[in-house]
């Protein structure tokens, strides 16, 4: 019996019933973004002041001269805004009696500007003033779950099946997005966030999986794009339906409703034949075969199934501790696992950082989803003709140094120059986007046969430290009120972005390369005499043997 990707060749690499099973296999991955990124809305901090002790019915907004005069006499102006955190605690009734010094102390209750949002996580749990690093907490949780959704997605996939994983985790994603709704104190939103985390990202590996083990390797990039457009596909529905609707409960309620629809995946999508067949299930396997058959008009030869299946190849493995033998290879793993950790950091930060710029959360959203489109659009295109290093370096250096120029606009502009801080932060997200999108396939050329599953794996754990780490970096522009404070964060991650772009000097060029076999080959990498003249088809044939979770692990870890 041939190996399954031997009998892909007969019945068709990538027909049109993988297409059409493609399509609504990744439709989920949009709505995987709901989970990660919504709290970019439910935990918006709105413009806010402490409230007035005894007013039952005090607003944000002035009712009124009189309302006007009991908040200048109560609450602390500082940089020409009120207070957020302290009130006066002396009885004065005269503003001229009021002194600079006097006493204060801070409050425990708040009002909220509503012209945003109706209501926020942030706003029903005051996480702000001494609790304001609970939000960072928060953030944080969904990313740890996404670090433990991966290793627990493999295992569940592996014993299971990828399409009962798959159906499981839409389970869970849906029962935790509808608990969403219920978060009513601290522990239940840190508990919550981080089933959001694993869900989703359980949810994205076991259909990016499945897809891929239903096409042939040769033609796995091509879908495996799909996955890119899906998730900002998401970003953008989510920012519609945060548009329309203003309160965090009802909003949540709405984006939960959505997976409900792709339960109808247990009748319409197929076990992948590939794992069937690997469990000795030849016959369940062979049923699915003949329809891919049908729907691409080829025929399954009649000796296919009367064999014992031949098991496919697998790349083989090493340890990561074969690079650390010489010091060249050394010097590159340590590169690269910081830029796996840089584009994490960066992409997740800037894209959490929209709620601390200027103008409207929703619009600034909105256009960090479209600059992203922008980055992996240059990919696409830039990527075989300029070659990895300098793409990769680009994508780094060009946002790294937007990012970093922000402190510009703060230092020597008015508000009137606020856009600008906007455009460069937007400009660090495409880059962020890019680097993102280039770093598998340039950690995959780089690292020799034997450690290059191994090494894409240290690279994907990499990248998670920097998503876990990202939303304290958002939250400085909190600790650090003002001007200065806006750009404190997009000059951490432009400080990291130009360094990352700067070690990239100290890695070879990979376009065109053959794929370092050896450990040898990888010292001769990029050095005049070494191996070269191959092509990137070349390239995705030495991947093929690929263990799939890693691959999906790695090609995009924002899922």
């Amino acid at each position: 019996m041939k190996t399954f990707d031997e009998i892909l060749r007969e019945v068709g690499e990538y027909g049109s019933y993988q297409k059409r099973l493609m399509f609504f296999l990744y439709l989920p991955t949009a709505v995987t973004a709901f989970l990660t990124l919504s709290s970019v809305f439910t935990l918006y901090i709105p413009p806010h002041r402490c409230a007035i002790p005894g007013l039952s019915n005090d607003t944000y907004a002035i009712q009124g001269d009189n309302h006007r005069r009991l908040v200048n006499l109560t609450i602390p102006v500082k940089d020409g805004a009120f207070s957020k955190c302290n009130v006066y605690t002396d009885d004065v009734t005269d503003l001229d009696q009021r002194a600079d010094n006097s006493s204060q102390s801070q409050c425990s209750k708040w009002v909220y500007d509503k012209s945003m949002f109706t209501s926020t996580i942030t706003e029903d749990l005051n996480l702000i003033c001494d609790n304001k690093v609970m939000r960072s907490h928060s953030n944080m949780a969904v990313m740890a779950g996404k670090l433990a959704g991966s290793f627990g997605q493999g295992l569940i996939s592996d014993i299971f099946g990828r399409k009962r994983a798959l159906m499981m985790f839409l389970c869970v994603m849906i029962c935790v997005g509808f608990l969403n709704y219920v978060i009513r104190d601290f522990t239940s939103l840190i508990i919550i966030r981080f089933l959001s985390g694993a869900g989703s990202t359980s949810v994205y590996i076991s259909t990016f999986i499945l897809g891929m083990e239903l096409v042939a390797p040769s033609k796995r990039l091509y879908p495996g794009n799909i996955v890119l457009f899906n998730w900002v596909s998401g970003m953008l529905l989510m920012s519609a339906v945060a548009y329309f609707i203003r309160d965090w409960q009802n909003y949540v309620l709405t984006l939960a409703c959505a997976p409900v629809l792709f339960l109808s995946y247990w009748w319409l999508m197929p076990e992948s034949p590939r794992w069937l067949m690997s469990k000795g299930r030849f016959k369940e396997a062979e049923v699915i075969i003949r329809k891919f058959a049908k729907y691409n008009k080829t025929t399954v030869p009649e000796n296919m199934f009367d064999g014992k299946y031949v098991e496919e190849a697998k790349a083989p493995r090493g340890k990561l501790s074969e690079l650390l033998t010489h010091r060249t290879l050394a010097i590159r793993c340590f590169i690269l696992s910081f830029h796996w950790a840089v584009c994490s950091l960066t992409y997740y930060g800037l894209t959490l950082n929209v709620t601390n710029l200027s103008g409207n959360v929703i619009t600034n959203f909105v256009l960090s989803a479209l600059v992203e489109v922008a980055g992996y659009l240059l990919t696409l295109f830039l990527l075989d003709r300029i070659g990895r290093k300098w793409l990769h370096c680009g994508f780094f250096l060009g946002g790294g140094l937007a990012c970093l120029a922000t402190i510009f606009p703060v230092l020597y502009a008015g508000d009137e120059a606020k856009w600008t801080l906007v455009l460069l932060s937007l400009i660090g997200k495409m880059g962020a986007s890019g680097a993102f999108a280039t770093v598998y396939i340039y950690t995959a050329e780089v690292y020799p046969t034997p450690v290059r599953n191994v090494g894409l794996g240290a690279g994907s754990m990499c990248s998670r430290i920097g998503g876990v780490i990202s939303p304290y970096i958002v939250d400085l522009g909190i600790l650090v009120e003002g001007g200065f404070g806006e750009a404190l964060p997009l000059m951490v991650f432009g400080g990291a972005a130009v360094l990352a772009g700067v070690l990239t000097f100290f890695l070879p060029e990979t376009l065109n390369q053959d794929l370092p076999e050896t450990i040898e080959d990888a010292k001769n990498l990029g050095r005049p005499g070494g191996k070269s003249a191959s092509n990137v088809y070349k390239m995705r044939q030495s991947l093929e043997g690929h263990d799939n979770a890693v691959f999906a692990l790695s090609i995009k870890n924002r899922d």
